[in-house]
């Protein structure tokens, strides 16, 4: 694999040698190339292994900026249009790593999630605001810094905290209870802090919010107890061939919903499709995979990052496609917009949980609960309630920054347990 870490060099130094010569038609192409042959290279190092996502979705950023007709339409179908289902099967597979006792884990460690919570939606929130018009941004882009501020914790904090040896149970109910909270909270803030840049609409941000990310994730749950539940009912064919049945038929009940009938589940209708497809799906490919070819049972545990990973890469190509003008001429300043928002984000949920006397490995798992929103979902209320790619940018820029720094604080506190 060293071979590649070459190859990515030498693309890095032909890149260089086009900008300076001013033949930049050609360097967006040295430049996929170049991040292809570094994330292949990432890849089998242990240590850079970690920025292998990061790189990857640099790959599709400048795919979008060089090829945006790549990520437009299809065949005259609006890739857009797929944004939502991809945060809800991404959804979806954050509620397969989830159960009752994830839930219930906050009576065990009230003080901690309380914390948690409140910096999560008052910190964030208010530093999006502050960095926003610090800067000056128009309406449109400062919505989109405070749009990923008023968001959930993104599922990658837990991650994180796993490699830097904090409180994953704890990382895992805070990203739970925060993105339950999120149908109230984040319309709610949206509507208070950046009503007066964007029209913000309170309910249909609040059904939108359950549409994709609440159901796929109940969703989720409930595929997590088919694939890991050692109750015979889950384990042997007939019951799981009736699961499956049972899901896709709702699946198409769903599709066929008369307004006039089902009016009051009419905004989840896309969720509730999704949902019981995906439920039947997992009750499927356990009956296929599990009980007739008997093979290991964690394959969706190698699955769904896999897709989780190349929905968001596609989220952020498709999103930047359609404002890569915008982004040629803000890009730099949502950058320093992301960093500030972003360290801030760690450096404040540490030391404000380190004054409230919690231990170390408290603190650490706070500071990235904090720190790492779920840009996906901002994303998605940007593209489909407010109707902005401009206001998609700034989670665009959010998550793959997001990543990367996460990974490095979590690779530093690593090396420093119980510092």
């Amino acid at each position: 694999m060293k071979q590649l870490g070459y190859v990515a060099a030498f693309l890095l130094l032909l890149s260089l040698g086009l900008w300076i010569t001013g033949q930049t038609a050609y360097m967006g192409y040295t430049l996929v190339f170049m991040f292809i042959s570094m994330s292949l290279y990432f890849r089998s190092h242990p240590v850079l292994k970690n920025f292998t996502f990061t790189i990857w979705v640099l790959v599709f950023v400048i795919a979008s900026l060089v090829w945006p007709g790549l990520f437009g339409n299809w065949f005259g179908f609006n890739l857009g249009l797929l944004i939502v289902p991809l945060i809800q099967i991404i959804m979806f597979g954050m509620g397969t790593t989830l159960n009752v006792k994830d839930f219930s884990r906050v009576i065990k460690m009230p003080i901690p999630v309380f914390i948690g919570l409140f910096l999560q939606y008052s910190i964030m929130p208010l530093l999006g605001i502050s960095i926003a018009l610090l800067f000056g941004l128009e309406p449109e882009i400062a919505a989109g810094v405070v749009l990923v501020g008023s968001c959930p914790g993104g599922v990658a904090s837990n991650l994180m905290v796993y490699i830097a040896g904090g409180n994953v149970a704890l990382s895992v109910t805070m990203t739970s209870f925060s993105t339950l909270l999120s149908p109230i909270m984040t319309p709610f803030l949206m509507k208070t802090l950046a009503g007066k840049m964007v029209p913000i609409n309170f309910t249909a941000m609040m059904l939108s919010i359950l549409n994709m990310i609440i159901v796929p994730i109940v969703a989720g749950l409930i595929a997590n107890k088919i694939l890991y539940s050692k109750s015979k009912i889950y384990n042997r064919a007939l019951p799981l061939a009736l699961i499956a049945l049972t899901g896709f038929v709702l699946s198409l009940i769903c599709i066929f919903i008369n307004p006039a009938v089902f009016g009051v589940i009419l905004p989840l209708k896309g969720g509730l499709i999704l949902g019981f497809a995906l439920i039947a799906s997992t009750a499927l490919l356990k009956l296929v995979i599990g009980i007739w070819l008997k093979s290991p049972s964690n394959w969706m545990d190698r699955a769904l990052p896999f897709i989780s990973m190349l929905g968001i890469c596609l989220i952020i190509a498709i999103i930047t496609a359609r404002s890569s003008e915008k982004l040629m001429s803000v890009g730099m300043l949502l950058i320093a917009t992301s960093i500030i928002h972003n360290f801030m984000g760690y450096i404040l949920g540490y030391w404000i949980a380190r004054a409230a006397r919690q231990d170390t490995q408290i603190c650490r798992t706070i500071a990235f609960e904090v720190g790492m929103q779920n840009s996906g979902m901002a994303s998605g209320l940007a593209m489909t309630v407010l109707n902005s790619a401009n206001t998609a940018l700034a989670p665009a820029i959010w998550g793959p920054w997001m990543n990367a720094t996460g990974s490095m604080l979590a690779n530093y506190w690593q090396k420093k347990k119980g510092e």
